[in-house]
């Protein structure tokens, strides 16, 4: 089997619009939350959301073809130029060049659109370029025909485990030969009425009325998670062909684990198999012990039940050693993006591997007995991290997770 380095990546978040800000505002606990500009929430309960902020659609797309595109494709457009440039990859195959990219709910903002258009002005006035937009592998889909990659293309959907789910397959085409390069992640466009109001009726979301303290992983008071949007992509490739050519490596993807509860379609399982079996996957697939894992980037949404299910997985996964572990949610600052959620966890969890600073867990002010591990409250922490554990959840029972290293 080869191995997978991580050599190039690219974000939109709402902290920033490309990595090095996104990193920056992470480190220094920075929130993106605030209130919803994109419509007009007032008859929504909750109003707040993680938008992503000064975003220009042609920097990375034509004028023309950013008016036909969805939001979540042209995050996802802007996140890979980005990370190809920061791999300083050139002269590179383009038919073992491969795309793994994810996405929750495709091009929702589209179906409104043009199911408003469709309403008012009939059909014949529908765009031509609807479908195209609107089905879940779009993104992939535009990211191959962009930049001319013919390798292996894949559009993973598995919930909010979307992104990690798609950096472990993407690994896994490179391990076993099937491409040289890979472009893997999720994007995530779909702040609207329709989400908002969907998520409203689950009362999942987060009812504080900061917008910057609502997300709160972890947290007694906790309430709910934060609806947030981007893109965040890694260019993979193989480690060895990676140093050949001098290029930096954040980091290795040294395992992938992945797992349903087959418990509820929004619940989590509050015996934590699902995510106990992913973790423990993860974990054999890189032949790595439980007692060398330094960091965990937590799924860590900020809900009462889900936050304590991850808890006890960790626990139960790691015994003595949890309580030794770093352990923090980035969502305390971005969000939930959703689709894209666990592509910018790992590729912080890459980051906190190559930087040696661990990002906070944000708004953690009243510890919980029964989420009693340490989450990095507030304030970043400079610390050695040789292996990072990156967990993803999502409904539907879908967990997924990638296992990184220091690349020796």
């Amino acid at each position: 089997m080869k191995r997978v380095a991580i050599t190039g990546m690219g974000a939109v978040t709402p902290v920033g619009n490309d990595a090095k800000s996104t990193w920056k505002a992470l480190v220094a606990g920075k929130s993106g939350v605030d209130f919803i500009k994109a419509f007009d929430p007032s008859d929504f309960p909750v109003q707040i959301a993680g938008e992503v902020k000064d975003f220009d659609a042609t920097e990375v797309i034509s004028p023309k073809q950013a008016r036909h595109v969805d939001r979540a494709v042209l995050f996802s457009l802007a996140a890979a130029k980005e990370a190809l440039a920061d791999s300083g990859m050139n002269g590179y195959q383009p038919d073992r060049f491969g795309v793994v990219l994810g996405c929750c709910v495709g091009g929702i903002g589209q179906a409104i659109q043009q199911h408003e258009t469709l309403k008012e002005r009939g059909w014949s006035r529908m765009s031509p370029f609807f479908l195209a937009n609107f089905l879940v592998d779009s993104p992939s889909g535009y990211l191959a025909l962009e930049l001319g990659l013919r390798g292996p293309n894949h559009a993973v959907v598995s919930a909010c485990a979307t992104g990690s789910s798609a950096i472990g397959e993407g690994a896994e085409l490179i391990r076993k030969g099937d491409a040289d390069a890979v472009l893997a992640g999720g994007t995530e466009g779909a702040i609207t009425p329709l989400i908002l109001g969907g998520f409203c009726a689950m009362r999942g979301l987060a009812t504080d009325e900061d917008p910057t303290r609502a997300e709160r992983p972890f947290d007694a008071l906790r309430s709910g998670f934060v609806m947030s949007e981007g893109a965040a992509i890694l260019l993979l490739e193989e480690l060895e062909s990676a140093k050949a050519r001098g290029a930096t490596v954040y980091a290795e993807v040294l395992g992938y684990g992945s797992s349903n509860d087959a418990y509820n379609m929004i619940q989590p399982d509050p015996s934590a198999t699902g995510v106990i079996a992913m973790m423990r996957q993860a974990l054999d697939d890189a032949d790595v012990g439980p007692e060398d894992v330094d960091y965990i980037n937590a799924h860590g949404t900020g809900t009462p039940l889900g936050d304590v299910a991850e808890t006890k997985a960790i626990k139960n996964v790691f015994g003595d050693h949890a309580y030794e572990l770093a352990v923090s949610s980035t969502k305390s600052m971005v969000g939930h993006m959703f689709g894209a959620a666990g592509a910018v966890e790992a590729m912080a969890a890459a980051l906190t591997i190559h930087h040696g600073v661990i990002p906070p867990t944000i708004n953690y002010e009243n510890p919980d007995p029964d989420c009693d591990l340490d989450y990095v409250p507030n304030e970043a922490r400079e610390a050695k991290v040789d292996v990072a554990l990156s967990n993803a959840m999502g409904l539907g029972g879908h967990n997924a997770c990638v296992l990184l290293g220091r690349a020796s």
